[in-house]
């Protein structure tokens, strides 16, 4: 190696490994300007960039809560809507039925008060026939009872207030006859 190196010395002395001073000085000051200039003008340029784009990242993200936010509220409100309109379907729902219940009961009422009065306008029809029928039979039994009597006792019984009396007379023994084994018919 040393042999190499003489051998470099005696050729024209400068070796290619290490640098000429005067290169160093210019590579020196060129490289410093170079840093000037990239400080200068790209690295604000950069930081602008950047700067920008974490803003546009921080906003983009501001917005992405705030519309996360919107959409709980949204929720929330749904939500509370849809609580209070189960609420308002079950008061609608126990109201219908209360007031069907109110109509059955009603309907219950009017139809026991319409058979009331039906079965007592049947009674008052049936005692008024049963009155209509005696009568009819107390006539006919009158009138078969003068000429039965007429023809027993062999006198004529025409005149109006004996046949009354006598008629009378015999309806009341005959009530008084069949009333204790009508009462137990009855």
């Amino acid at each position: 190696m040393v042999k190499t190196q003489m051998l470099l010395a005696a050729e024209g002395g400068h070796n290619p490994v290490i640098p000429e001073p005067a290169e160093i000085v210019v590579g020196l000051i060129a490289f410093l300007i170079l840093l000037f200039v990239l400080w200068k003008y790209a690295v604000p340029r950069f930081e602008k960039i950047y700067a920008e784009r974490s803003e546009r990242i921080e906003g983009g993200i501001a917005r992405a809560e705030q519309a996360q936010a919107e959409a709980q509220r949204t929720l929330e409100q749904y939500k509370s809507q849809l609580a209070e309109a189960r609420a308002e379907a079950a008061r609608i729902r126990d109201d219908a039925r209360a007031e069907g219940q109110q109509i059955v009961e009603e309907m219950r009422t009017q139809a026991q008060t319409e058979s009331e009065r039906i079965v007592a306008q049947g009674q008052n029809q049936l005692a008024a026939q049963r009155a209509q029928i005696v009568a009819e039979l107390r006539a006919d039994l009158g009138r078969q009872a003068v000429d039965l009597a007429g023809r027993i006792v062999g006198e004529s019984l025409e005149d109006e207030t004996r046949r009354r009396g006598t008629v009378d007379r015999f309806l009341s023994e005959l009530e008084s006859t069949s009333a204790p084994s009508g009462s137990g018919r009855s």
